[in-house]
C-alpha cells in the first residue's frame, strides 16, 4: 500500500494544501484558500504599519483545503500518514488557558490587538529597540547574539510587549502567546495539554531568543526590565523546543472527521515557511536558498564542525537544527520583494481605479473587461519595457527599505528612496531602478554570509517571483555574480512541510534522505552575464551612497 502525506503551507495572503507521493515527492493534488477577511484588510492600518490577521482565516483555510485534496484524490484516509504546517513568522498570536484564539472568545472578536501579529507588522519598533538597548546593557548574557545582535520589531517578544502596552483588556484576558505555526498544529492533535505540547525550534530559536546557552527562553529577571507582564508570560510558555521531523501528536477525532481522515494520521512539529522552503527545494551545505515572495528569507544550514561557537553579525538567526536536525540554520532576508513592486503597480493604478473605472462613459461590462486586460498585462508591460532599458541610460536609484530593513543589521524605522530622477524618467525606468534595488538589497545578504565566513557556492530560488520572472531572476544573478537555479515546484514551502511530516510518520529516518527522494527537481538555470557584471558594480555604489544619506 503506497503512503502519502500533506504539507499544509501559511503564507501572507493564502494557505495551500499539497498531499505527496511519499516514494518520489510527486503532487497529487493540491488546492489553495485565499483569507477573506484579510483580502478586505480588516483590522489593518497600512499607516502606521499595523498588519493584523483574524484566525478564523487560517481555521477555515485549514479545513478547505485538507478537505479538497483529501476528496479530490479519492486515496483512503488510512494512506495518509503526515500532516505538518509552516507558516510566516513571527506571527504570534494570543490564546487562553485552553489554547483558544482569543479573538474567537466574547469581546475580543473584532479587536485588532487579539489578532494574530502578522511578521510584516511593525508597531512594536520601540519596543524593539527597548529591547536592544537592555540586552546590551544590562550587565548579563546579551540574549540577542543567536539573532544577528540586533532584535526586531518583526519579531514574538517585541509585538506582545506592545500590545501588553497598548490594550489592557488583550493584556489581561492572554493566558499565553503562540506562534502561528505551533497554534496551528496544537488545532488539530488529540493532546490539549499546553504546557506538554511541542513548540517549534524553528520558531523559538529564531524569533524569540530561546537557545540551549541559557536553557531555554530569556530569563524572568530579564523580561521583568521590560515588563513585569513579560515575566509573569515567561512561565506560561515553553523551556524545550522540538524540530520538525518529530511527531507534535495525532490527529484528534474531532478534526479526523472534520477533514475525512483517520486518528492514526501524524501531526509534525510547526515549522516556518522560508525553512520548510528551503528543505523542499534540496539545500545542502553551502547552498543559499532564496525564498522569494512579498519579502524574502534567505536559508543556509552549516554543520556545527564549521560554524562552532562564531555568531554572524546582523543577521535574523541561527538556530540548531532549525531546518535540518543536526545542522546550524542561519536566517536572513528582505522584509520587502515582491511587496515594493506591488506598491508601485498600486501606485500607478491610481488614476485608473479612481477615474477611468468610475467613468460613467463605460458600461460595467467594458470596465470589466478593462480591469481584467489591465491587470494581465500591467507587470509584463512594464517588464518588457524595463528590460529594453540600457544599463548605460541614465536609471534611477532606488533603496528596497519601503517595509524598513530586515538583513543585514535589522532598523524597521528606516524608509525607502529614490534618486537621479529627471524629466525623462518614465515608468519603466523607476520599475527597473526597484528590481535593481531589490537585487542590490540581496547582494548586501549575500556580502555580509561572506565577510563573516559562511561560504557560499550556489544559489536556489524558490516561490512565484523566481518562477515567474525570468527579468528579475537575470538581473539577481547578475548583481550577485553567481549562478542561481530555480526550484520547479510551485509549493517548495507546502512540500518541505510533507518532508518533515513523511519523516516525522517514520517512513523516511531523516530529513536529508527524505529531501533527496521528495525535494523539487530544477527547471532553469540563470547566469551571470560577463558584460552586464561591471555594470550592475557601478550601480550599487549609488545604492550604497543613497543608503548612507537615507539613514542620516
Amino acid at each position: 500500500m503506497k503512503n502519502y502525506v500533506i504539507g499544509l503551507d501559511y503564507g501572507t495572503d493564502s494557505v495551500r494544501a499539497v498531499l505527496i507521493d511519499v516514494e518520489n515527492g510527486h503532487e497529487i493534488a493540491s488546492d489553495v484558500c485565499h483569507y477573506k477577511r484579510w483580502k478586505n484588510q480588516e483590522f489593518c492600518d497600512a499607516s502606521i504599519n499595523q498588519f493584523r490577521q483574524h484566525p478564523l482565516d487560517h481555521i477555515e483555510g485549514l479545513e478547505t483545503t485538507i478537505k479538497t485534496v483529501v476528496a479530490s484524490s479519492k486515496i483512503a484516509p488510512i494512506q495518509i500518514k503526515g500532516i505538518c504546517i509552516d507558516t510566516t513568522g513571527s506571527s504570534p498570536v494570543p490564546v487562553t488557558a485552553d489554547g483558544i484564539p482569543l479573538a474567537l472568545t466574547k469581546g475580543f472578536e473584532n479587536n485588532p490587538n487579539a489578532m494574530m501579529i502578522l511578521w510584516k507588522d511593525h508597531t512594536g519598533i520601540n519596543e524593539a529597540d527597548e529591547i536592544n538597548e537592555l540586552a546590551a546593557n544590562w550587565g548579563g548574557e546579551n540574549f540577542t547574539k543567536y539573532e544577528g545582535g540586533i532584535y526586531s520589531s518583526e519579531w514574538f517578544w517585541a509585538k506582545i510587549l506592545h500590545i501588553a502596552r497598548q490594550d489592557e483588556a488583550v493584556k489581561n484576558a492572554a493566558h499565553t502567546w503562540m506562534e502561528h505555526c505551533d497554534l496551528m498544529t496544537y488545532l488539530l492533535i488529540d493532546n490539549k495539554d499546553l504546557k506538554s505540547f511541542k513548540r517549534s525550534r524553528c520558531a523559538a530559536g529564531h524569533k524569540a531568543m530561546w537557545h540551549e546557552d541559557w536553557k531555554g527562553l530569556p530569563p524572568e529577571e530579564f523580561l521583568g526590565q521590560l515588563h513585569p507582564y513579560l515575566a509573569a508570560l515567561r512561565g506560561k510558555l515553553y523551556d524545550e523546543t522540538y524540530t520538525s521531523d518529530l511527531v507534535a501528536g495525532n490527529l484528534s477525532e474531532e478534526w479526523a472527521t472534520r477533514l475525512g481522515l483517520t486518528t492514526d494520521t501524524v501531526i509534525a512539529v510547526g515549522t516556518f515557511d522560508a525553512h520548510s522552503g528551503a528543505v523542499g527545494a534540496k539545500i545542502d551545505e553551502h547552498t543559499l536558498v532564496r525564498v522569494m515572495g512579498t519579502s524574502t528569507c534567505d536559508i543556509i544550514v552549516s554543520s556545527k564542525e564549521v560554524i562552532g561557537s562564531k555568531t554572524v553579525r546582523g543577521i535574523c538567526g541561527q538556530v540548531d537544527g532549525s531546518v535540518i536536525p543536526g545542522y546550524i540554520g542561519l536566517e536572513a532576508g528582505q522584509s520587502a520583494f515582491g511587496d515594493l513592486l506591488a506598491w508601485f503597480k498600486d501606485t500607478l493604478s491610481w488614476p485608473l481605479d479612481n477615474l477611468v473605472l468610475t467613468s460613467s462613459i463605460l458600461s460595467e461590462d467594458q470596465k470589466a473587461k478593462l480591469q481584467e486586460e489591465i491587470s494581465a498585462n500591467f507587470i509584463k508591460k512594464l517588464t518588457e519595457q524595463a528590460e529594453a532599458i540600457p544599463l548605460s541610460e541614465s536609471i534611477p536609484t532606488a533603496l528596497d527599505w519601503i517595509n524598513g530593513r530586515r538583513t543585514p543589521d535589522a532598523d524597521q524605522g528606516v524608509k525607502s528612496a529614490i534618486s537621479n530622477l529627471s524629466l525623462g524618467t518614465k515608468a519603466p525606468h523607476i520599475f527597473k531602478a526597484l528590481i535593481n534595488a531589490i537585487c542590490f538589497g540581496s547582494k548586501k545578504i549575500v556580502d555580509r554570509f561572506e565577510e563573516e565566513g559562511v561560504r557560499i557556492d550556489s544559489v536556489i530560488g524558490i516561490g512565484g517571483v523566481a518562477r515567474k520572472s525570468p527579468f528579475i531572476m537575470q538581473t539577481l544573478a547578475n548583481v550577485l555574480n553567481k549562478p542561481i537555479k530555480v526550484a520547479a515546484s510551485d509549493q517548495a514551502p507546502a512540500l518541505g512541510a510533507a518532508i518533515y511530516a513523511a519523516v516525522a510518520a517514520g517512513i523516511y529516518p531523516n530529513v536529508i534522505e527524505a529531501s533527496k527522494k521528495m525535494g523539487s527537481d530544477f527547471e532553469s538555470e540563470y547566469f551571470p552575464e560577463k558584460d552586464k557584471v561591471a555594470q550592475y558594480e557601478l550601480l550599487m555604489k549609488a545604492y550604497d551612497q543613497l543608503s548612507l544619506l537615507q539613514k542620516q
